[in-house]
C-alpha cells in the first residue's frame, strides 16, 4: 500500500506526527483489511493508541479473531491482562486463531500467577500442533519459570533454533546447573557465543563445581572486567585461585572486591582467612572484627577470631568478645563452651563450669564436649554427674579405653 509505504518513511525521518496524520486520514476510505494493516503498523511502531483506536470499532462490528489476537496484544501491553482473557476466550476451538489464542492466554494466565491454567492451555495447544517450535518454547519457558527444570528441558530439547533473542544453550545450561548435571551444563555454556553477566557467573559456579579452576578463573576475571559490581563473583573466584594454591592472587581478589561491596561481611571474614594464611595476623583480626560489626552474630568470623586469640594467648579478649555477642541476645553453645575453656585458662572455674552447664543442652550429642565437660565435673568433685557424662560420651565413643576404665573403677568404687 502507497500510505503504508510513505509513513513509513516518514517514521524513518523521524516525522512521526505526519505519518499519524496520514494514516488518520485515509481511514475515512479504508476497507476493514486496510484498518487491520493501518493498525499492524501502529503496533510495529509502538503507537498502541492509534492502534487500539483502529481495532476497537472494528472488533465491534465484526469480531473477527484476527482483531481479537491484535486488540489483545495491545491490552496486554497496557497491562489491561483481564480484558485481553476475556477477549481471547471468545474465539472459537474451530477459529484458525484459536492457536495463537492459547498461546497468548497461557502467557497472560502465567502472568497472573495461575501456572496450572497456563500450563493447560499450552498442553492443548502442543496437542493440536504438536510440531510446532513456538509451543515447545513456551512450555520450556513456563516450567523454567517455576523451577521444573527437568519439564523444561524436555521442551527446550525440542528447539532447533533460538527464538526471541533467547539463547536455547543459554536456558539448557541453567537447567542443568540447576539439577546438578555439571558436565552437561559446562557443554552447553562453551557453547554460547555472547553470554550475558549471569550466563558468566553461571558459567564459573559450574566450572568450580566440576573443579576446573582454570575456566572458572578465566571467566570470572572476564565477567569482573566487565561489570567489577558483580559482587558474588568476587569469592568464587578467590576460592579457584586459592584451590590453585595461589593465595596472593586469592587475597587481591577479594581485596578488590571489598572496593566494590565494602559491606560485604563474607568478604571481610573471607579475607580474615586468607590473611592468616600468609601470616598477617594483626590484618586477620582486623578483617575478623570488621564482619562481626557488620553482622553481632557471623558465627563463623566470632569463632575464627575466637581460634586466632587462642593462638595468641589472648583469653581475655575472647572472653570480652562472647559476653559483648552474648549482650547483642545471640546465644550458641559452641560460645559457652569457648567462654568455659576461656575461664578454666584463667582458672576461673566456677564461671567455666556454669558456662559448660548453658552448653550441654545443646551439646550433649558431642563427644569431644562430653569429654571435657566431664573431666571439668570430675575435677570439681560432682562425681555422678561426672560419671553419667562419661557414660554418655561412651554410648558415642566406645573404644576410649581410658574413660571407660575410669567409669569402671567409679562403678566398683560404689
Amino acid at each position: 500500500m502507497d500510505t503504508i509505504k510513505e509513513a513509513s518513511q516518514l517514521m524513518e525521518m523521524n516525522l512521526a506526527n505526519e505519518a499519524i496524520i496520514l494514516i488518520q486520514e485515509a481511514l475515512d476510505k479504508a476497507t476493514d483489511h486496510e484498518k487491520k494493516t493501518y493498525a499492524a503498523f501502529f503496533m510495529e511502531w509502538g503507537f498502541l493508541d492509534e492502534a487500539r483506536s483502529i481495532l476497537e470499532p472494528l472488533n465491534d462490528m465484526s469480531h473477527d479473531s484476527h482483531v481479537i489476537l491484535m486488540l489483545a496484544e495491545i491490552y496486554t501491553e497496557q497491562q489491561e491482562d483481564a480484558m485481553a482473557i476475556e477477549l481471547l476466550l471468545l474465539i472459537d476451538s474451530e477459529d484458525d486463531a484459536y492457536l495463537p489464542a492459547l498461546v497468548q492466554l497461557a502467557d497472560l494466565y502465567e502472568q497472573e500467577g495461575l501456572f496450572e491454567v497456563a500450563e493447560q492451555k499450552l498442553l492443548e495447544a502442543k496437542r493440536i500442533a504438536p510440531q510446532e517450535e513456538v509451543i515447545d518454547f513456551a512450555l520450556g519457558e513456563l516450567y523454567y519459570s517455576v523451577g521444573e527444570y527437568n519439564r523444561a528441558i524436555l521442551y527446550y530439547e525440542k528447539m532447533t533454533t533460538d527464538m526471541l533473542d533467547v539463547s536455547i544453550s543459554e536456558r539448557l545450561a541453567h537447567c542443568f546447573t540447576a539439577i546438578g548435571k555439571y558436565e552437561v551444563a559446562f557443554n552447553y555454556f562453551k557453547s554460547i557465543k555472547e553470554p550475558n553477566f549471569f550466563t558468566l557467573f553461571s558459567y564459573g559456579l559450574t566450572a568450580f563445581q566440576l573443579e576446573r579452576d582454570d575456566v572458572t578463573i578465566h571467566v570470572l576475571e572476564k565477567l569482573l572486567k566487565q561489570d567489577p559490581y558483580y559482587h558474588s563473583a568476587y569469592p568464587l573466584l578467590a576460592e579457584a585461585y586459592e584451590r590453585q594454591g595461589l593465595i596472593n592472587e586469592a587475597y587481591n581478589t577479594v581485596k578488590q572486591g571489598l572496593e566494590y561491596d565494602e559491606f560485604n561481611k563474607e568478604l571481610y571474614y573471607y579475607l580474615g582467612i586468607l590473611s592468616q594464611k600468609l601470616n598477617r595476623i594483626a590484618e586477620s583480626e582486623a578483617m575478623f572484627q570488621e564482619a562481626i560489626a557488620l553482622d553481632p552474630d557471623y558465627k563463623e568470623a566470632i569463632l575464627s577470631l575466637i581460634a586466632l586469640w587462642k593462638d595468641v594467648g589472648r583469653t581475655e579478649s575472647i572472653i570480652g568478645l562472647i559476653e559483648d555477642v552474648k549482650k547483642t541476645g545471640s546465644v550458641d553453645a559452641l560460645y559457652e563452651w569457648e567462654l568455659g575453656r576461656a575461664y578454666l585458662e584463667i582458672d576461673e572455674r566456677k564461671q567455666a563450669l556454669n558456662a559448660y552447664k548453658q552448653a550441654y543442652t545443646n551439646l550433649q550429642d558431642d563427644p569431644d564436649f562430653l569429654k571435657e565437660y566431664g573431666t571439668l565435673l570430675n575435677e570439681e568433685g560432682m562425681q555422678q554427674e561426672a560419671l553419667n557424662t562419661f557414660r554418655a560420651y561412651l554410648n558415642i565413643i566406645s573404644d576410649d579405653y581410658d574413660v571407660a576404665a575410669f567409669v569402671e573403677r567409679i562403678e566398683e568404687r560404689d
